[in-house]
């Protein structure tokens, strides 16, 4: 049996209907273990509220007209609830309004039990059941929070915003393993599950113009990390297979189609006492079949990666610079492939985006933040939608964006 077979069957099997509210899972998982909801002996839970303004002149990244928008929301409660010492429950629901970067709304980011297969010294060894987070890349379990990313708008190039939803969490299944020996710290992952998408999430992907439906068949993701004995470095390398599938309605002007990702990726963080530096690179094969026709056929492979400094000026002042790289295929970086096979019809700066940017932040009291920075891009390749691409909106190859936000947390 192909690795492609065992995804799809066993996703199959594991795609179950999550229940939409935290008491539901835990009185579920009480039961599983022969305890009522009173059981819980310990319950941990925060929030916060973050309000910005942003702007993305010259590109639709927040909205078709470039002009300033307060489209920089989010809003979350998140909760955990030990049960007793090998089980606890996590989750969090967030408002979140972003404008064109991702759907905007009431979400649930995650909702699973947690249980502690193994738990000793130098070995311990976790299984999420539910909508787990994503633990296979540097800010992938801490995105969702303001208060916990680097920046406001993180590199595009690795954290694509129109993919926010279905990176932050899948429904499955999930493993975390962390081992320590003479080596130095290690960190193992794994998971397998799916994530279902909405029709604005496909129109989001997609383009505008779909009238038909889409839907994540697997994801299937590992990634190790090592901390070497008596060093500053972690470093780790993290694999991703999954599937997409598009259905047609009937009045729709595209076709069923199938897309499959798959990412291999290296990153690295260096951390002194004042400064940090953390990098991530990688590359993505994407294939696509129909969609565009019943006979279409497509695959390239893409590639991309960031480098980050964070430098902590004083106790309430921190500083970040960026650097981020991305083009949709490696062997046109310029886009000029892309443009000829379109007839033009698509620019040549739709098949790469890099940026510059830079940003600080101010604790101004106790869990109280304003964080602020301004980005630098040369073309529009992780605009959303990618696949049919806003060709009337996105009509600069260079443009410029700028973020405020005020955030606060409990």
């Amino acid at each position: 049996m192909s690795l492609k077979s065992f995804n799809k069957i066993f996703a199959t099997i594991m795609r179950v209907k999550l229940q939409s509210t935290l008491a539901t899972l835990l009185c579920w998982s009480c039961l599983l273990m022969g305890m009522s909801v009173s059981c819980a002996t310990e319950v941990q839970w925060h929030g916060f509220v973050a309000q910005g303004a942003i702007q993305a002149e010259k590109s639709n990244f927040i909205n078709q007209t470039g002009d300033p928008s307060l489209a920089l929301t989010e809003v979350g409660v998140n909760a955990l609830i030990q049960l007793n010492p090998r089980w606890r429950v996590a989750g969090q629901v967030v408002y979140l309004d972003g404008g064109n970067r991702y759907p905007d709304g009431l979400k649930l980011d995650y909702l699973f039990v947690d249980w502690t297969l193994v738990n000793q010294l130098d070995w311990q060894l976790n299984l999420y059941i539910g909508r787990y987070k994503n633990q296979h890349w540097i800010y992938s379990s801490t995105r969702d929070v303001p208060l916990t990313r680097p920046s406001i708008v993180l590199p595009q190039s690795v954290y694509f915003d129109a993919f926010r939803d279905i990176a932050v969490s899948s429904d499955g299944l999930a493993l975390k393993t962390r081992l320590d020996n003479r080596l130095g710290h290690f960190e193992l992952n794994w998971s397998l599950g799916s994530t279902p998408l909405s029709r604005t999430q496909t129109k989001l992907l997609l383009g505008e113009q779909v009238q038909g439906q889409s839907k994540q068949k697997y994801v299937h993701q590992a990634s190790a990390f090592w901390q070497p004995t008596e060093t500053n470095w972690t470093v780790g390398l993290s694999l991703l297979d999954s599937e997409f599938s598009y259905y047609t309605s009937a009045m729709d002007i595209m076709f069923d189609g199938d897309f499959v990702v798959q990412r291999l990726m290296l990153n690295a963080h260096y951390v002194q006492a004042r400064w940090q530096l953390i990098s991530e690179v990688f590359q993505e094969r994407m294939d696509t079949v129909g969609f565009f026709e019943p006979q279409f056929s497509l695959q390239q492979f893409g590639q991309g990666g960031y480098v980050q400094g964070l430098y902590q000026l004083n106790t309430r002042t921190k500083l970040q610079a960026t650097l981020d790289y991305y083009v949709v295929n490696k062997d046109d970086r310029r886009g000029q492939q892309l443009m000829a096979s379109t007839g033009g019809m698509v620019p040549a700066y739709f098949g790469y985006q890099h940026s510059a940017s830079v940003g600080i932040s101010f604790e101004l009291a106790d869990r109280l933040r304003l964080q602020a920075e301004h980005h630098w891009v040369e073309g529009t390749g992780r605009l959303a939608p990618t696949v049919l691409p806003d060709l009337q909106t996105n009509t600069h190859q260079y443009w410029q964006l700028w973020a405020l936000q005020l955030m606060y947390w409990f």
